[in-house]
């Protein structure tokens, strides 16, 4: 329980990791839960399709939990939402677009019915809790984000959730600079900052460049024109319909989440799109290839995405063809760099032109702040403590380092990971204790029953393949009936290793034949022919191939 006169901070996501943000306070023995984001799977997590947080410590405390508030509507904020929020509830706080995007997942998630979504605005207070909330506007790469100030008796917390300052955005809503030095004139007793870009040097290169090079490239396109571009900045597909509109080329939409959000943008009146430019993409044969532009998501060449679909030749309706152009307006995430690389190559050998930030850098421009923007956060809110939040380890410590150039106290500034808890004073920052946090994989309907154990055999699968030992025996005295049937997948191709398949068979017969002693097994003088089987199989393969596949042996009685 959190006494009167102290805040806990615990990150259950978002500390230490890129994605996964979920940060909980805590105050007079309620706790109000800032964002629930993410992961993405990666080559260490196969099958899984996303990662969330451990929310144990918010289920095992959904009475003490006043509400949900959500800063922008990224996947690394809001994605866990359908997964996370039914086992804690609580009304939903967020702005227009934040919360027309949950709207969709809640209702393909059947949630819908069940959820209290309360819209907020930019400067309009609201009480959740013993929390006194407000909405600070923040330029991002998603429309309608917001920073958060966090008022209760012992001081002011600034959350920033992720932020850049843009003065010149395309949607016209910079970030509030006015509201953060009128929050650092009235005392800020904590900065909890967006770290992501803090190795990055300078200030925010304004979105409107991109506009102008879209528009010089659009120009010199002699044939279809193909963009990809993430499915959530609104501004750039504005830009991309404006760079459309102004050749009078037509627009084809391909990519569920493209489709879905550009919908909720249109609807809430971020999107300003002129009748009759999109077209369906059924009909895209019926117009000439020089007056089409594909707007894709995929730019990260996520496998089955609209754009992976369209470089491998796999997409029913768009084909690349020599002279199309391809734009990858977004940037090359760390660890996404060599699936980009190789759709690049594909997309080359077809014949098109890939425009991508390495080859004409103003063709995006990133949504978090750099060390400027994030010098200036500081100095318009001058906190008294300061927490880096949203990045890895070495992103924390080096914001850490600005803001004690920026003025904090060295023993102010505060580096925590996840499942620590931040105990604030208005005179004294300390992590006390650890709160149990960690991975949950989705996997189809699942969620939480993949473990370590789990990925752990899928990573041998993947990487050994598999042999199937059928062993047909009589079941009133276990006597083999005929030979072994071997199955292998991911290890040898059966047609072109006859011959070792067929040493693979006998092994096992010599197995079951001598028995554990016989095959130096003596340590386990009781295995079956299911163990035998398999160790024969394991050493065989290893001789001979050096390799170790599973082994899965399956015994028939007749």
């Amino acid at each position: 329980m959190t006494a009167t006169g102290s805040m806990e901070i615990i990150a259950l996501g978002g500390l230490g990791e890129i994605g996964m943000n979920l940060m909980v306070y805590g105050f007079d023995d309620k706790l109000l839960v800032v964002d629930c984001g993410l992961a993405f799977p990666g080559s260490d997590t196969p099958g899984i399709d996303v990662i969330i947080p451990d929310v144990g410590y918010l289920i095992a405390n959904r009475d003490r939990v006043v509400g949900f508030v959500l800063t922008h509507g990224h996947e690394d904020h809001v994605g866990a939402m359908p997964y996370v929020w039914p086992d804690v509830e609580g009304p939903i706080y967020g702005s227009a677009m934040t919360l027309g995007l949950l709207r969709g997942k809640f209702r393909e998630h059947r949630l819908l019915d069940r959820a209290t979504m309360v819209e907020c605005g930019n400067r309009q207070p609201f009480q959740v809790g013993p929390f006194n909330l407000c909405m600070i506007q923040v330029s991002h790469s998603i429309v309608d984000s917001f920073a958060l100030a966090i008022k209760t008796p012992l001081g002011t917390i600034i959350h920033t959730g992720d932020f850049k300052i843009d003065h010149t955005p395309v949607d016209n809503r910079p970030t509030d600079l006015f509201a953060l030095a009128r929050y650092g004139e009235g005392g800020v007793l904590a900065l909890l900052s967006d770290s992501t870009n803090i190795n990055r040097p300078g200030a925010t290169v304004s979105e409107k460049v991109v506009a102008d090079a879209l528009a010089k490239v659009f120009a010199k396109a002699q044939a279809m024109i193909i963009v990809a571009t993430f499915a959530s900045n609104i501004q750039r597909i504005q830009q991309i319909f404006d760079a459309a509109c102004a050749i009078n080329r037509k627009v084809v939409i391909s990519g569920r989440s493209m489709q879905t959000n550009i919908e909720v943008a249109r609807s809430l009146g971020f999107l300003r799109i002129p009748d009759g430019t999109i077209i369906d993409v059924r009909s895209l044969s019926q117009h000439l290839r020089q007056t089409i532009v594909v707007l894709s998501s995929g730019s990260q060449g996520e496998h089955n995405s609209s754009l992976t679909r369209i470089a491998n030749g796999e997409h029913r309706e768009i084909t690349i063809q020599p002279g199309d152009m391809v734009i990858l307006s977004s940037r090359f995430i760390p660890g996404n760099e060599q699936t980009i690389w190789s759709l690049v190559n594909r997309m080359s050998r077809s014949g098109a032109e890939v425009i991508h930030e390495y080859n004409l850098p103003q063709i995006h421009v990133s949504g978090h702040a750099p060390q400027e923007d994030l010098k200036l956060m500081l100095a318009l809110t001058r906190p008294k403590f300061f927490i880096p939040i949203h990045g890895e380890i070495r992103h924390l410590h080096s914001h850490r380092q600005l803001a004690i150039q920026m003025g904090v106290a060295p023993e102010n500034a505060l580096v925590a990971e996840n499942g620590d808890r931040i105990v604030l004073h208005q005179d004294a920052i300390a992590i006390d204790g650890r709160i149990p946090s960690g991975r949950t994989f989705v996997d189809g309907k699942g969620i939480g029953d993949i473990s370590d154990i789990v990925l752990r055999d899928r990573r041998h699968l993947s990487e050994d393949g598999m042999v199937i030992v059928v062993l047909i025996v009589e079941k009133s005295s276990g006597k083999m009936l005929q030979r072994p049937e071997l199955l292998t997948r991911g290890v040898v191709t059966e047609e072109d290793n006859r011959d070792l398949l067929e040493q693979a068979k006998a092994a096992v017969e010599e197995a079951l034949l001598l028995g554990p002693k016989g095959m130096d097994f003596a340590d386990d003088e009781g295995a079956g022919p299911t163990e035998l089987a398999q160790r024969a199989i394991r050493r065989l393969f290893k001789r001979k191939l050096g390799r170790r596949p599973a082994v899965i042996p399956l015994v028939m009685e007749m």
